[in-house]
């Protein structure tokens, strides 16, 4: 710093020196070079000193939040100031005290704390954390340093320091004169008096600021503690007339608010119905939207061609100004490059130097004073370009939001707060910014749709000119307007929905005019920003619609829109993918990082037009890209892609109703391996109530393991190509063991010939192999390649022998084995996994004792390799079945073993009491002396190892016969039999060896009693209560577990297969339960209900950012989190019951008509009986006049003249 200093000051005194030389006359050309020389030097000398003084002043703003976060340790320990800090009263007293400075007019101090009590929620890295590029860099210069020797260190020491350590230097130095030398050493070991117990695992409030060691969570809630909160409502309602303030405290309520804090929603919520505050909070809010309404509709700008046409020229000139733009709008305004009166004061030194370098030139040019006159007013002119240049960063950000008036930026931090308030699915505040009920109610979700109206042009214009009102100036802000109208409807808020979909105006249209419309010129120098547009556009719709049972919301957005122009949307955002590829490098990454991809983009909207669909015909036809869009394969492949990344599940929400949720797959998905698939979807268990969803979730934590696992797999190439080709190094060892074995049972023992061959064999063996060689390299198939193999085998066995051979198969099944365990272990993540789960891998112990006998067989003997042919078990689920008939019930077979061991010892007592002459055993002498013969005349070979046989055969023979001697031998029919019973240990073998595995038990080796014997009964009955107990229950007591087991294992087998076949995974609703309805069993499994497209959506539940969640998302979310499975649906499917609603409206139909076919015919008779009785009434008349008549005729002929 002071060599730059002093390089200013002899910079200052040439100017100095220039000044006090005589006059010189200069051309207006060389004034004018002079004046540009002097611009230059005026605007390097305030980049210097921007640049020397901005890590100080950071660093010692930032030492003001790390005093906010330990005020304690500014006092001595035990002191009242040290306890009340340590409780919060500091920053308790601070928040009220910014209170009243807005009530004392001191607006810049109080916009000073508000902005420091923001920065201690700051989630950018603050001043004095380094990151890890920075880190990487200083390890790297170490180690050349400590590479190049101890000169290179020298020379570092002596190296001048640079700005970053500068500020790091004066930062530490603050620190320990405040807090001491061991802050330094251990900042996050210090507490700030915040509760551990965060309930946020993820998002943004689980992020930890290091800074303070505590989360974003924390931190929001210390401060909510201590009323800041309340401050915000406060300084909202008191800042109508202070715009700064106003806006001050909109930011420190959104960075309370981030991340969706429910703490602070309900301290606001509280704070607002509390009193009488609501009604003049929100009547700030309606007030500033009215304004801002108002601006817009008197300040309407209009893109003509003209505009498009310069901004398609300056599109490369631009560039570079664009994705310095991007990056800094990108970034929190937390961190403070320079403070607000340094800057003033530049400002006035570089206005003074100005004026003074003008009435320098005036002096020395004086006879010239028209041509000074108009070089002035140029100078003065580029003079105050460089100064605004440089007032706003010369990177165009500050001069593009000029564009829009005061009165509309702000509506941007407005909305992102009304988002946030609402975050999370907040239903109390999503109806309470509709309807406050007080005397006034202010609707704020009409008026943001109103807003979003305005900003579109709308009100001005038809919807086709739509692009000319969006530009990059205001199209952030309407980004945010839908963002915020989305988050007042998802949870879902039907009230919400309703307002903003029956809205008088024209809402919905503008919506969906965004997604529909091309926005141009905008599309043609930012596409990503018109990407974003779409995307929260189609978002807004999708939440308006969310969770409705009925179609109403649906057809007012069908209505004025094209079912064949969305889809073409949809389908030309995912070949912009494509193209966005193929174009410029350095743009697409920098559009990558911050813009949203093409692709989601039109999944977005193929999910809009999925739900959509279920209300339109005409729009469902459409996307089935089979039938309709065969004259278009563009349109065929992106509607093949959107189906297959498209899942569909339905769920059980609280009030038990069926909700169907239509979700994208996420990428990690596609990684879980079809073996997984298999495996869970043979094994997973029934629980009591016959669901197999509870072993399914259990096993979902596993799956995303491996999911995330083979995610970092595809990084290692080598490791997942061996992984790749798993079930094939199996097949490959176990042919491998087989053809090893073969050699070693026809060629054992080895000898050192190689065997003879004939020549017409040796002709078929080489024919068979070069035939079988060109079938493989023509039509590689496994049949070929097999016969190859054998082929080859046998040339090399009658070519160098089998032993050589042998050791040939032997090495390659040790290096296939490793390479086999290598794609095991890389397969799973066995390294992952902690050392007792390793321990424990029965799989993986397997394998490794594969391995050892592989290489004991090429090491020890080839009788080794005869272990490795039970790998066919292993392979095999039949045999293993019958492995598991005898293991599954093992118990129960020992048991009974030992059962008969305790009947065969209690009848070896009975024999030794009573029949201990009747053991006897038959022995064959002729056996062993032909085989001492044997013996004898081998001994004369020169073989040594025969010699040591004979004489240890010899030996054994002749203790054998000493033996004779003290045994009683009997000679019966000439046999030779012997004592068997003379102890009880020889009576309780012979018993065990001979009763056993004799059919009829134990009397079968006994001497025949005869009848005239007194223990002839005692006999038969021993003899027959040994073949009955032993032989015939026992026995078949372990053979009927064993075969009852086995029975068990295939039934049960038999059952799982019918229950995969006729049972829904998810539901349990049986194949017949869809009989004669519109969706068959097969539809049903494979879309409704299927088992994959759950364990899907709770791994997106779990990659994505909870703030980002739909309603049904965060309800499912938080059942996984509780490990609730309510929300999985049981004996229940949306399409059975939409069809028995059906059925029973035909019914109603039909008892409908049937009553008004009766109602006619009531009628009907009706009018035929009042038309009877009428008819009647008419003749009773007519047969009155008549009687009248007749006797009034015969009383005058009886009257008498």
């Amino acid at each position: 710093m002071f060599n730059k200093a002093a390089m200013l000051s002899r910079q200052t005194s040439k100017w100095l020196q220039a000044a006090k030389q005589p006059k010189i006359e200069r051309t207006q050309s060389q004034l004018m070079r002079l004046d540009r020389s002097i611009i230059e030097g005026l605007q390097d000398i305030v980049s210097l000193l921007e640049e020397q003084l901005k890590p100080l002043v950071q660093s010692e703003l930032s030492l003001l939040v790390d005093i906010l976060y330990r005020p304690e340790l500014l006092f001595p320990a035990a002191t009242d100031a040290r306890k009340r800090c340590e409780n919060g009263g500091f920053i308790k007293r601070l928040i009220k005290h910014t209170e009243k400075l807005l009530e004392e007019k001191e607006e810049k101090l109080c916009v000073k704390v508000l902005r420091t009590l923001r920065e201690m929620m700051a989630i950018d890295p603050e001043y004095g954390e380094k990151s890890e590029d920075v880190l990487e860099k200083e390890e790297t210069e170490q180690k050349a340093e400590s590479q190049v020797g101890i000169d290179s260190v020298d020379e570092s020491e002596t190296r001048p320091m640079t700005q970053q350590e500068r500020g790091d230097a004066l930062r530490n130095n603050l620190l320990a004169r405040y807090f001491g030398k061991s802050f330094i050493q251990k900042p996050e070991t210090v507490e700030i008096g915040v509760s551990h117990s965060a309930p946020v695992t993820h998002g943004p409030g689980a992020k930890l600021l290091s800074r303070a060691g505590r989360t974003l969570h924390e931190i929001q809630s210390h401060l909510d503690r201590e009323g800041a909160s309340d401050l915000v409502v406060e300084l909202v309602i008191k800042s109508v007339h202070s715009p700064s303030i106003f806006v001050e405290a909109i930011e420190l309520g959104i960075a309370l608010l981030e991340g969706g804090n429910p703490i602070i929603q309900k301290s606001v919520y509280n704070k607002l119905m509390g009193g009488d505050l609501s009604q003049s909070f929100f009547k700030v809010f309606y007030d500033k939207m009215k304004d801002a309404q108002q601006e817009i509709k008197s300040t309407v700008t209009v893109n003509t061609s003209d505009i498009a046409a310069k901004a398609h020229e300056d599109k490369e000139q631009n560039k570079e100004i664009e994705k310095i733009s991007r990056k800094r709008t990108s970034g929190k305004p937390n961190g403070i490059v320079i403070t607000d009166e340094l800057r003033e004061e530049l400002n006035q030194a570089a206005s003074s130097t100005v004026q003074a370098y003008a009435n320098v030139r005036n002096l020395a040019s004086g006879d010239d004073a028209s041509n000074n006159a108009a070089l002035g007013s140029a100078l003065e002119d580029m003079i105050a370009e460089k100064l605004e240049r440089h007032r706003t960063g010369t990177s165009g950000t500050e001069r593009d939001e000029g564009q829009l008036s005061a009165k509309v930026l702000v509506m941007q931090p407005i909305l992102r707060f009304l988002q946030l308030l609402c975050e999370n699915h907040n239903r109390d505040l999503q109806n309470f910014l509709r309807n406050q009920n007080n005397k006034t109610n202010f609707n704020l979700v009409s008026e943001t749709l109103m807003f979003l109206d305005c900003i579109c042009g709308s009100t001005t214009g038809g919807l086709g000119l739509l692009g000319l009102y969006i530009n990059e100036h205001n199209v952030a802000l309407i980004n945010q307007t839908l963002e915020t109208l989305t988050e007042y409807c998802q949870g879902p808020c039907h009230d919400n929905q309703n307002c903003i979909a029956t809205h008088e105006s024209n809402g919905l249209d503008i919506i969906t005019a965004l997604i529909l419309n091309d926005i141009n010129p905008l599309g043609k120098t930012r596409m990503d920003l018109v990407l974003e547009l779409k995307n929260n556009a189609s978002k807004l719709l999708l939440a308006i619609m969310e969770s409705r049972g009925d179609s109403e919301n649906a057809e007012r957005i069908m209505y004025n829109m094209n079912p064949k122009q969305l889809v073409d949307v949809a389908c030309r955002a995912f070949h912009q993918e494509s193209l966005d590829d193929d174009g410029d490098t350095d743009d697409s990454s920098t559009d990558g990082e911050e813009g949203v991809s093409p692709k989601e983009v039109g999944h977005n909207i193929y999910i809009l037009c999925h739900q959509l669909a279920q209300h339109n015909k005409e729009l469902a036809s459409m996307l089935k890209p089979s039938e309709q869009n065969n004259a278009d394969p563009k349109i065929n492949k992106a509607l093949q892609y959107y189906a297959t990344h498209t899942a569909q599940i339905e769920i059980v929400r609280h009030d038990r109703t069926l909700e169907q949720i239509v979700f994208p797959i996420p990428e990690i998905c596609e990684l879980i391996t079809l073996d997984t698939k298999i495996k869970v979807l043979h094994t997973t268990e029934r629980d009591d109530q016959g669901s197999k969803v509870s072993d399914f979730f259990e096993r979902t934590e596993d799956m995303f393991n491996e999911m995330k696992w083979q995610k970092k797999l595809r990084g290692q190439p080598v490791l997942f190509w061996m992984s790749s080709y798993m079930s094939l190094w199996s097949n490959i060892l176990f042919n491998c063991a087989v053809l090893i074995n073969l050699i070693v049972a026809f060629f054992y023992p080895f000898v050192d010939s190689v065997p003879k061959l004939s020549s017409h064999l040796s002709a078929l063996i080489w024919t068979v192999m070069l035939s079988s060689a060109v079938i493989v390299i023509t039509l590689p198939r496994e049949s070929g390649i097999r016969t190859l193999v054998a082929s080859t085998i046998l040339r090399l066995i009658f070519s160098i022998g089998p032993k050589p051979t042998l050791w040939l198969l032997g090495f390659l099944t040790v290096v296939l084995k490793v390479v086999h365990l290598i794609s095991i272990i890389g397969n799973q993540g066995t390294l992952t996994k902690s050392l007792e789960q390793i321990v424990t891998n029965v799989e993986l112990l397997y394998h490794i004792s594969y391995l050892i006998f592989c290489v004991l067989g090429i090491c020890m003997h080839p009788f080794f390799y005869s272990v490795l042919l039970f790998d066919v078990v292993y392979r095999e689920e039949t045999l293993l079945n019958v492995i598991r008939s005898v293991t599954r019930n093992g118990r129960s077979i020992i048991l009974t073993a030992v059962l008969a061991l305790i009947l065969v010892y209690m009848f070896s007592i009975i024999g030794f009491m009573f029949f201990k002459d009747d053991f006897l055993v038959t022995v064959d002498e002729n056996l062993a002396s032909s085989y001492v013969t044997e013996n004898v005349d081998t001994c004369n070979a020169v073989d040594n190892e025969r010699c040591e046989a004979t004489e240890t055969v010899s030996r054994y023979i002749h203790e054998a016969h000493e033996k004779d001697t003290l045994a009683e031998v009997i000679n019966v029919g000439g046999e030779l039999k012997e004592r068997a019973c003379d102890s009880l240990v020889m009576c309780i073998v012979t018993t065990l060896n001979q009763g056993l595995r004799n059919g009829g038990g134990i009397g079968d080796i006994l001497r025949a009693p005869s009848s005239t014997e007194p223990l002839f009964v005692a006999r038969v009955v021993y003899d027959l209560l040994f073949f009955f107990i032993v032989i015939i229950i026992v026995l078949n007591l372990i053979f009927g577990v064993i075969i009852d087991t086995f029975a068990d294992l295939r039934s049960e087998k038999q059952q799982k297969e019918l229950i995969l076949k006729n049972t829904c995974f998810i539901c349990g609703l049986n194949r017949s339960s869809f009989d004669n309805k519109t969706v068959s069993f097969e539809e049903h499994v494979k879309h409704e209900h299927n088992m994959w497209h759950y364990l899907y959506f709770i791994v997106l539940v779990k990659v994505k950012d909870p703030t980002e969640f739909t309603g049904p998302e965060s309800y499912v979310y938080a059942m996984v989190k509780d490990r609730n499975l309510d929300w999985f649906p049981r004996l229940r499917a949306k399409s059975l019951a939409a069809d028995e609603g059906e059925g029973e409206q035909v019914e109603l139909r039909s008892l409908q008509s049937q009553l008004e076919s009766t109602q006619q015919l009531v009628k009907c008779l009706s009018q035929q009986l009042t038309e009877l009785r009428d008819q009647m009434t008419e003749q009773r008349k007519q047969k009155q006049r008549l009687g009248l008549l007749n006797s009034a005729s015969a009383f005058l002929h009886n009257v008498p003249a």
